[in-house]
């Protein structure tokens, strides 16, 4: 898809908003939304959506949408490094299907590294228990300030 487009209220991250898909969720307020990455890149893998904009892009979102966005990002990330204590973490954004965007809700990754660990490929990482995610999540929760 192209950087402009109109926003699919079908896509997986607006179905899990309206509860019609299950999501491992770390936590969330009236506009935030930090949950799990089914398919994660590296053991606590993170993404944080707005649950107000329906922006696709960083191009297309609202000033106070991205501000509350970040916020979040900073935030969770924080919970990430304290709870998994990694060596580092990335945190990712993409846009437009050229730029690596697979879904298209703007949203962020939080992916905790560690130098003995190799990543996986975004995309190309298998399918996490729900079990294990839950477990992540909890941790990473119980260390938000």
């Amino acid at each position: 898809m192209s950087l402009h487009a109109p926003y699919d209220p079908d896509n997986i991250f607006a179905k899990i908003l309206r509860g019609e898909i299950p999501a491992v969720r770390v936590w969330e307020d009236d506009h935030v939304l930090a949950f799990m990455d089914v398919f994660p890149q590296s053991e606590g893998h993170v993404l944080i959506i707005s649950k107000t904009s329906t922006a696709r892009t960083l191009l297309e979102i609202e000033a106070d949408a991205l501000a509350r966005l970040t916020a979040a990002v900073q935030r969770t990330a924080r919970a990430v490094e304290e709870a998994l204590q990694p060596d580092g973490f990335q945190i990712m954004q993409f846009n437009g299907e050229a730029g690596g965007q697979t879904v298209f809700h703007l949203h962020f990754h939080i992916i905790p590294r560690w130098s003995d660990r190799p990543m996986k490929g975004h995309g190309h990482a298998p399918m996490a228990d729900a079990d294990v995610l839950r477990a992540l999540a909890d941790r990473i929760a119980a260390a938000l300030d």
